[in-house]
């Protein structure tokens, strides 16, 4: 039988990479000491593998496909192929941001300000480029963990991974400049890619967890109403939505159902309710396929 070897990302990324595969269609299981998950897939063999890791992996064939963060692919420099851009992170759907920090009280203002300090990073490489783009010379340290209290002890500045900036301001950091801004992607080995069963097995599974990413803020909503105030609830929905028209068995009354925004679903059932509609369905949505 054909398998895949799937890195999943193990660390930060991992309870939301587990999330999303659940709601695509597959439960891994896992625990703290296992690097080889179980998945009800018998054509998925599963890998725990550290982001940071994922691409060289990949690259070699060791994995046929994984997911990571497109920064560790560019800071390793590999050769894979990008199969799909996933929107998420560890906190929220969003991409992350790694950025130039300094103490609250620096004088620096600009990344000109930086010639001839130190700075650290998990990212060496692509700070590196950054400021041989910017004409800047300083040293780059490689920062094992724990970076924002690197400064202003053991380095002048930071450049640092953030989702929301929480973290840096905890630390009385303040961000100077935007080096990467970054998407978790999904990943596979070219020679994978090329071979006709892992492509399309591959290809399958980003179509599911792009699908579930794009159904995490979506609820579905059913209701019945008379057809002769069909219009008021149309004009209740957001604008440039097209909800499904059904007739039902009363030649009088039709069933309306939509996809909307989670988050103005609360503004949106009352007017529906003073339009006169009736029966008003909210349901959870685990995947939108496209």
């Amino acid at each position: 039988m054909n398998q895949l070897r799937l890195g999943i990302p193990k660390g930060s990324l991992q309870e939301a990479t587990l999330q999303l595969f659940a709601r695509a269609g597959w439960r891994i299981t896992s625990n703290s000491r296992s690097y080889f998950p179980a998945i009800d897939d018998p054509e998925i063999a599963c890998t725990m593998v550290r982001a940071q890791e994922m691409a060289r992996y990949v690259e070699n064939g060791v994995l046929d496909a994984g997911i990571t963060g497109r920064d560790w692919v560019l800071e390793t420099g590999a050769r894979v192929a990008e199969i799909a851009e996933l929107i998420y992170a560890k906190q929220r759907l969003s991409r992350v941001r790694w950025v130039l920090a300094v103490p609250e009280e620096s004088a620096v203002k600009t990344v000109k300000d930086l010639e001839g300090t130190v700075i650290a990073t998990e990212v060496v490489r692509i700070t590196e480029n950054y400021l041989r783009h910017h004409g800047v010379s300083a040293r780059v340290e490689f920062s094992w963990g724990a970076t924002e209290v690197k400064v202003p002890q053991l380095a002048d500045a930071i450049v640092e991974v953030t989702e929301t900036g929480a973290s840096l301001r905890a630390h009385h950091l303040r961000i100077v400049d935007t080096v990467l801004e970054s998407a978790t992607v999904f990943i596979a080995n070219r020679a994978a890619a090329a071979d006709s069963w892992k492509r399309e097995k591959i290809s399958n599974i980003a179509l599911l967890l792009e699908g579930a990413i794009a159904a995490y803020s979506k609820v579905g909503l059913m209701l019945n109403v008379r057809r002769d105030d069909l219009p008021g609830v149309l004009g209740a929905l957001p604008a440039l939505k097209n909800p499904t028209i059904s007739a039902l068995s009363d030649p009088g009354w039709v069933a309306v159902n939509t996809i909307v925004d989670e988050e103005i679903v609360r503004q949106i059932i009352p007017k529906l309710k003073a339009a006169r509609a009736q029966g008003i369905v909210e349901y959870p949505l685990n995947k939108i396929v496209l």
